[in-house]
């Protein structure tokens, strides 16, 4: 008999983690909120000198955290923002008028964080 602790199943639903970035709005797929354990809360963390943004799942009196997933009568599971200055911010971050969007994957660094990086961000065609 082979020892299996240690290890997990592997959840072929989830998908990539990734957000996309438009002139509409900031997109976080369903595999975000899954892998994060759809918080109901989270903080936008930003790094300008890096160019890297995290999801950090928090409670709903952390400073300056804000609504995230919420569930839908539709199952849809991904999350929508469209603040205007988000998008500013994005703009600036990614040297971009967002006329073409990008799409950023997302890793799992910590207990509800997930790292955007902007560097790799890909240009959606």
């Amino acid at each position: 008999m082979v020892d299996l602790s240690g290890f997990t199943a592997f959840d072929f639903s989830e998908g990539v983690p990734y957000c996309s970035i438009t002139a509409n709005g900031v997109t976080f797929n369903k595999a975000v909120t899954l892998k994060m354990g759809s918080p109901a809360y989270v903080r936008l963390l930003i790094n300008g000198d890096s160019r890297q943004i995290i999801l950090q799942a928090c409670d709903e009196d952390t400073p300056r955290a804000v609504a995230f997933f919420r569930p839908k009568k539709n199952g849809v599971m991904s999350v929508r923002w469209n603040s205007m200055d988000l998008l500013s911010t994005f703009k600036r971050l990614l040297n971009s008028d967002l006329q073409h969007g990008y799409r950023v994957d997302g890793e799992l660094v910590g207990d509800g964080m997930m790292l955007f990086d902007l560097n790799a961000a890909k240009t959606l065609v």
